[in-house]
């Protein structure tokens, strides 16, 4: 018997409309949206918290919020690179996190959630290089 290897998902919604972005997690089977956003509001409409938690709910799919996986360095976006650099120094001093997010996502097809559309413009891709390091076998899937 082959082992097929894991699949790490992630989406950002920026640009996005709620119908669609539903459609997109369940064109890809996701059945847990894992939000590492540290504050989950948002002004488009529908992708706060308690809305989006609905909505996903509505479809099939499980809502869970780590805050403990959001980036505290997300006020300095317009140097992406130093942003990116100084998450990656927060989950070193901060191992826990990247176990956090591995629980999670573990035994589901999950994706990884936050704002920006490119994931290599986001925390979540420092998240996703991490857990690379932990199974490397699973490959990525940005929806």
């Amino acid at each position: 018997m082959r082992l097929v290897a894991a699949t790490i998902y992630t989406i950002g919604y920026a640009g996005r409309r709620l119908p669609d972005f539903l459609e997109a997690l369940k064109e890809a089977g996701v059945d847990r949206v894992v939000d590492v956003r540290a504050l989950p509001l948002s002004r488009r409409k529908g992708f706060s918290k308690t809305s989006l938690g609905q909505a996903l709910t509505a479809a099939g799919i499980e809502y869970i919020h780590l805050r403990s996986a959001g980036n505290p360095y997300r006020d300095q976006k317009n140097e992406i690179e130093r942003c990116l650099a100084l998450y990656a120094g927060h989950l070193n001093e901060n191992p826990h996190v990247v176990d956090e997010v591995e629980a999670a996502i573990t035994g589901h097809r999950a994706a990884l959630l936050c704002f920006e559309a490119e994931a290599c413009e986001c925390h979540r891709s420092v998240l996703v290089a991490r857990l690379l390091q932990k199974k490397p076998s699973s490959r990525v899937m940005h929806l």
